[in-house]
C-alpha cells in the first residue's frame, strides 16, 4: 500500500505552510481564491483525502444524519428517504437509515445507536406503538441533537415536524365516497394513539356527520397495514346483516386486501362496494382495477424535513426553533371508487 498524501506533502510541493494548505482545503475566507484553487487542484492531483474523523473532531460535526422509519419496504418511506438525501447530500451530509418495524424497543435502540455514532441530527417517523414515555426523545433534546419528526409525530415542545393535513385527506376521501352515493362507509383505522391515524379517523367521522349520515362505530376497525389483515376484516364486515357499501382505509395495503376479499365474494367494485386507500403506493395505479388513494407528497416531505434540519444545524445562535410544517394532501380518484362513467386517472 502506497504512502498517503498529507497536507505537509502538498505544502512542500507548493512551497507554502501546512497551515495555509489546511485553511485552503477547509475554505477559509482569509485565503485568496487563487491560493484555494491552487491547493485544491494540487490535492486532487496528488490523490489527497481529508481525514474525516479529524475534521469531525475539529468542527464538532460528523456530517452524518440518522433517519428512522417504521420500514423501508414501502414506496412512501423510500420516497421520503430519497427526498431527505436529495437535500442533504449537496450539503455534505451522509444518511444512516434505521428501521423500527413498529417496535418501540427497536426505536429506542436505534436512537441510542445513532447517538453513539455521533450523528448531527435525527429525522424520524415514530413507531406504531402505544408507548407513552418520551424519555428517549428527551435524551436527544438534552444532548442538543436536532430531532425532526415527519409523517408520524408526537407533540413535544422544541421538536419540529413535517406532516400532511391528515384530517383534510380523510375528510375529502370520505366526502368523495358520499358523493358517489355511498351511505354506509367502513373505516379501516390504525393505532389512534398516533396522531396521523387519529386525525384520519376524525376527518372520516366529521365527513359522515356533516352529510347527515349515521355514524356507526362498529364500522370503524383498528388493524395493521397488511394485505392479509385487510382481507380478514373485510370478510368479517361482509358477513354482517347490513354490510358497508364503501371502505376508506388508512393504508393502501389493507385497501388492497379488502379488494381481494370483495372479489372473492363475487361482488363488484365499485358498483357493490367502493374502496379508497391512503398513501398512493405505486401499485394503486397499475392494478387491473386501479385504486383511489390519498397522495402524501413523500419526496417533498423528505426535502422539507431535511431543510428544517439544516436550519437548526446551521443556527449559530443555538436558538431552539419549533416548526410545524403541514403539507396539503391530494385525493387521486381511480376505478375502485368512481361509479360515474367519466374516469379521472392520475
Amino acid at each position: 500500500m502506497g504512502k498517503k498524501t498529507t497536507i505537509y506533502d502538498i505544502a512542500e510541493k507548493l512551497n507554502i505552510t501546512a497551515a495555509t494548505v489546511s485553511r485552503a482545503l477547509n475554505g477559509n475566507s482569509k485565503i485568496s481564491e487563487k491560493t484555494r484553487k491552487l491547493v485544491n487542484d494540487t490535492a486532487k492531483e496528488m490523490n489527497y483525502e481529508q481525514n474525516k474523523l479529524a475534521l469531525a473532531l475539529k468542527s464538532g460535526k460528523s456530517f452524518n444524519v440518522g433517519v428512522i422509519v417504521p420500514r423501508i419496504d414501502t414506496n412512501f418511506f423510500a420516497s421520503v428517504i430519497r427526498g431527505i438525501e436529495d437535500e442533504l447530500h449537496p450539503n455534505g451530509y451522509h444518511v444512516i437509515i434505521c428501521q423500527t418495524h413498529d417496535q418501540e424497543n427497536l426505536e429506542i435502540e436505534n436512537i441510542n445507536s445513532l447517538l453513539n455514532a455521533q450523528v448531527d441530527g435525527i429525522l424520524m417517523s415514530i413507531s406504531n406503538s402505544k408507548l407513552e414515555t418520551n424519555q428517549h426523545f428527551q435524551k436527544l433534546l438534552k444532548k442538543g441533537v436536532p430531532l425532526i419528526f415527519f409523517d408520524r409525530k408526537k407533540d413535544i415542545a422544541g421538536v419540529s415536524s413535517v406532516t400532511i393535513d391528515d384530517f383534510k385527506g380523510a375528510y375529502e376521501a370520505t366526502q368523495h365516497l358520499i358523493d358517489q352515493g355511498c351511505k354506509r362507509i367502513a373505516h379501516y383505522s390504525s393505532n389512534r394513539d398516533i396522531l396521523i391515524f387519529k386525525n384520519r379517523y376524525l376527518g372520516y367521522k366529521q365527513a359522515i356527520i356533516d352529510n347527515g349520515l349515521e355514524f356507526d362505530e362498529t364500522l370503524v376497525i383498528e388493524t395493521i397495514s397488511k394485505i392479509i389483515e385487510g382481507r380478514k376484516i373485510t370478510k368479517q364486515l361482509l358477513a354482517m346483516k347490513n354490510p358497508p357499501d364503501a371502505i376508506f382505509s388508512v393504508s393502501d395495503f389493507t385497501a388492497l386486501g379488502a379488494i381481494e376479499e370483495i372479489k372473492a365474494h363475487g361482488l363488484k367494485i365499485p358498483e357493490d362496494i367502493s374502496v379508497v386507500g391512503f398513501s398512493n403506493e405505486p401499485f394503486t395505479r397499475f392494478m387491473e382495477l386501479s385504486i383511489s388513494s390519498v397522495d402524501q407528497s413523500p419526496i417533498e416531505m423528505g426535502r422539507i424535513s431535511a431543510q428544517v434540519f439544516l436550519e437548526e444545524a446551521n443556527n449559530s445562535k443555538k436558538i431552539k426553533s419549533e416548526k410545524q410544517v403541514v403539507l396539503s394532501p391530494e385525493l387521486i380518484i381511480r376505478d375502485s371508487s368512481l361509479k360515474s362513467k367519466v374516469l379521472v386517472d392520475n
